[in-house]
């Protein structure tokens, strides 16, 4: 099984954002091209669930991906801007524990940190990978704990 962190599409800027309140910003149109781009590189990757922060931005990254595979993006707080890492950490844990192969879709505070989190706790980590909105990491699992992030890129992803 696998797990795939993916950093929400382009939503432009917070700073430019004349709505409020900032969770309800939506994707920019290139957004959501990539995430229409984001149901074609993972939509035949096995996932089970799309976990997703409540941030508009989130829940439409995953919206394609959603359709194309029948399940409903479902809101987690572990996954939402300003969540702690022991709530992103126990996320993963239940979901290897479970043996679901997810997405999970959060901000650039928290997958970071994630990461890092995970590095701490043994997993080889990616060393040439980044975070840049839409991006993708592959969380790989052996014997029932996550063993490597692999960063997937803004473009297609290295899945054998």
């Amino acid at each position: 099984m696998r797990l795939f962190l993916v950093r929400h599409a382009h939503a432009g800027s917070r700073h430019e954002w004349t709505g409020a309140p900032d969770h309800e910003r939506p994707l920019s149109p290139r957004g959501q091209d990539r995430a229409n781009q984001l149901a074609d590189v993972l939509g035949d990757q096995g996932v089970e669930r799309l976990l997703s922060s409540h941030y508009l931005r989130c829940t439409q990254t995953f919206g394609p991906l959603a359709a194309r595979l029948g399940v409903e993006v479902e809101d987690h707080p572990a996954l939402a801007e300003g969540a702690s890492l022991a709530s992103g950490i126990e996320l993963v844990e239940s979901l290897v524990e479970a043996g679901t192969t997810a997405a999970l879709c959060s901000h650039g505070d928290i997958i970071p940190e994630l990461l890092a989190g995970l590095a701490r706790r043994g997993v080889e980590l990616d060393p040439n990978g980044r975070c840049p909105k839409g991006s993708v990491w592959i969380l790989t699992v052996a014997e029932g704990r996550v063993d490597r992030a692999i960063y997937g890129g803004t473009e297609g992803l290295p899945i054998a």
